[in-house]
């Protein structure tokens, strides 16, 4: 009885446990699946490293207060710009004396500490392209920066440009470098060339906490052989009156010393790649503003409008602004307004009506098109009237040649009439006058006898009428040879009517 009774309950433990059995295996099979940790998101490269290389050697050889600090400021550069102009507006500002003068600037406090060195404003205004990418890239790729920062200098220190001197402190620390995240199939155009000791980190400090050299090199020279031949570091050269003298050390110039206290307050966190910030002095030069996080947070309130390069930068700082959700209400950014707007534009494309523009940049578009048809229309009708204008002259030209010479034609021939009428009546007025001039004439006496008919000397025995004669002569020669107005008139000419007597003892 014993055994059967075994075997039935053995046979009931079997069945009753095979299921848990198969659970236990399921979830063996299933528990490396659900345990393995989810991959981290890939970013996507913004900048190669080539690029990154580029825009990071005029910079890379700061010191790290300094380098913390310009990368922090970079992330603004609108702000930037305008630091810019008050440094140039006020040369003799520096240190914490000038941070202290622009305490009232709507800029970022890490903007405002870079005022403590007019010759790195000087540097980065010289091409405000060039910030905005620096900073671009160091929101978008911090690791990447970092990492770039320490290859140049590795390259500088192999050349033998980089080493401590009385102006700065260079050291090499064995700094655990955090996990790489996965790089994107295309990082670099060329590969740059390996450093001797990859796993170092170069650390370039301030000889004296309390003075800061700020370096100034050319990038092209001091890193030695570069190694992207077509893309070559940038060189801006800051102006001279910040380095008399140029101190030069091993490629690098030195120029005066700025005296700071509070000013830099940022420092480079190598291990993490990132920035942190030394909340002391923070707080001693930005009494207004005080922290209690060594964490630096870009803020976006400080963009100014300067959009973002990537999609991640704008995903998580584009709408962080207070009230940035709220303001949606008031642009009318609600379904039922959508719904109705887009109900309104269906019925004008019914109707035949051009949709509104639905943005500004499509509004300025749209009337530069129709600028464009404007003027083409009125160059069109310009010429339109013109060619008409000219077939108008051309019909009324022979028109107008012909009323000319049937004009010029009259006038002829009514002048010619008039001109003989005027010759024929100036003829018979000389007509008369040489008749009356005749009749006035005294008849000659008849010649005595004995004399000759043409005796020259006929009048020497009477000169006196001898000169009348001649008078006479030259009367009527004078007015024959008188204009033809003059004879018309008629003027009258005495002469005596007896001739005068004879004077005695007169000449024969």
């Amino acid at each position: 009885m014993r055994l059967p009774f075994l075997y039935a309950l053995s046979t009931l433990v079997f069945l009753s446990g095979a299921p848990c059995f198969a659970q236990a295996a399921d979830a063996a099979t299933t528990d490396p699946a659900a345990s393995a940790p989810a991959p981290a998101p890939v970013k996507d490269a913004v900048f190669t490293q080539e690029q990154l290389d580029q825009m990071l050697a005029p910079i890379a050889l700061y010191p790290d207060p300094l380098l913390a600090q310009v990368l922090m400021a970079t992330t603004y550069p609108g702000e930037v710009t305008e630091a810019v102009t008050w440094s140039k507006a006020n040369p003799d500002a520096k240190g914490d004396d000038a941070v202290k003068q622009v305490a009232n600037q709507p800029w970022d406090p890490s903007v405002q500490a870079l005022v403590a060195f007019p010759q790195v404003l000087a540097t980065l205004g010289q091409d405000p392209v060039w910030v905005q990418r620096l900073g671009d890239a160091f929101l978008a790729q911090p690791d990447d920066v970092m990492e770039g920062v320490q290859r140049l200098r590795r390259q500088a220190q192999a050349a033998g440009n980089l080493q401590s001197n009385q102006y700065q402190n260079v050291t090499i620390q064995n700094v655990a470098a955090p996990a790489p995240a996965p790089a994107p199939a295309a990082t670099s155009s060329a590969p740059a060339p390996a450093p001797a000791s990859s796993s170092s980190t170069i650390i370039i400090q301030p000889a004296d906490p309390q003075v800061v050299y700020v370096p100034t090199y050319n990038p092209t020279t001091t890193y030695g052989t570069w190694p992207y031949p077509a893309s070559p570091p940038a060189y801006y050269p800051p102006p001279p009156a910040y380095y008399p003298g140029q101190a030069l050390m091993a490629g690098l110039a030195f120029g005066t010393g700025v005296a700071i206290v509070g000013a830099l307050w940022g420092e480079c966190d190598w291990g993490n790649n990132d920035v942190d910030i030394n909340v002391n002095r923070y707080n001693n030069i930005n009494g207004n503003n005080r922290i209690t996080n060594n964490s630096w947070q870009h803020n976006p309130v400080h963009r100014n409008g300067v959009p973002y390069r990537d999609t991640r930068s704008r995903e998580q700082y584009g709408r962080q602004l207070d009230g940035a959700n709220q303001r949606q209400a008031y642009r009318g950014e609600d379904a039922q307004r959508a719904q109705a707007r887009e109900k309104a534009r269906s019925s004008m494309d019914k109707h035949g009506i051009e949709r509104p523009a639905t943005s500004n940049l499509e509004a300025r578009d749209r009337a530069r098109e129709a600028q464009a048809r404007d003027s083409g229309n009125r160059l069109q009708a310009g010429a339109d009237k013109s060619r008409a204008s000219d077939r108008a002259n051309a019909t009324d030209r022979p028109k107008a040649t012909d009323r000319s010479q049937g004009t010029a034609r009259n006038t002829r021939d009514n002048q010619q009439p008039r001109k003989e009428t005027a010759q024929g009546n100036q003829r018979a007025q000389d007509n008369a006058k040489a008749r009356q001039t005749t009749q006035n004439r005294p008849a000659a006496k008849p010649a005595s006898r004995g004399s000759a008919p043409d005796n020259a000397f006929a009048g020497a025995r009477s000169p006196s009428q001898a000169n009348l004669q001649a008078s006479r002569g030259r009367a009527s020669q004078a007015s024959v040879q008188r204009p033809s107005a003059s004879r018309s008139a008629g003027q009258q000419i005495s002469r005596p009517s007896t001739p005068p007597a004879r004077q005695r003892g007169g000449r024969r």
